[in-house]
């Protein structure tokens, strides 16, 4: 090989390599599902794997801002829903990573973008805004959560994820009706205060 052949070779591998290191990584969510949409080989399969990575991302939310709430918040009913949240979510997503590991479905390992910037929202407010906007969430979350595990148990085909689905409805149920509680609270303190 001649020397400007090796040359040219060796300029275009660095180049080349640069400019992959600029690429953006991909969101978690994103390489979950495009993983899952190479293994599972039917159409119904990829609805019990899509339902699994949302399930997992929306539990991972739930644990994050768990945690938020209980160092933010300095009203107990917040701090108390924080904990919950965090505790239930946090035992829901290990049974959900170990259903997920026998059937070969991949799941995210970090909050997807959307999902990160609810929580870096949400960490900006204090006070009584960041309660109210944690309440507020909790309950249009679990709304859609209940919406999503209601469709899992009902029309899922994996045996597995559907009884998990069907398991957790009570619990997000139980979830929802402490967030209302919570934001009742918040809604009376303020009244109070007036």
């Amino acid at each position: 090989m001649n020397t400007r052949m090796y040359l040219f070779l060796m300029a275009f591998s660095v180049l080349l390599s640069f400019t992959s290191c600029g690429n953006k990584s991909q969101d978690s969510t994103e390489v979950a599902e495009a993983e899952n949409d190479e293994k599972l080989d039917t159409l119904d399969l990829k609805a019990d794997g899509e339902f699994a990575v949302a399930a997992a991302d929306g539990g991972m939310l739930e644990v994050t801002l768990g945690k938020l709430a209980q160092t933010k918040s300095t009203t107990p009913a917040i701090q108390e829903l924080g904990k919950t949240m965090e505790l239930d979510h946090s035992k829901a997503g290990e049974e959900l990573k170990a259903i997920a590991g026998q059937k070969n479905i991949s799941l995210p390992d970090s909050l997807s973008e959307k999902n990160q910037r609810l929580v870096d929202d949400l960490d900006q407010k204090a006070g009584k805004d960041f309660d109210k906007a944690y309440a507020d969430l909790m309950v249009d979350d679990h709304q859609e959560d209940i919406d999503a595990f209601r469709k899992e148990s009902e029309k899922g085909n994996d045996a597995a994820l559907k009884a998990w689905a069907t398991a957790k409805l009570p619990i997000l149920a139980h979830h929802l009706e402490m967030a209302k509680l919570a934001r009742e609270t918040l809604k009376d303190e303020k009244k109070k205060e007036k």
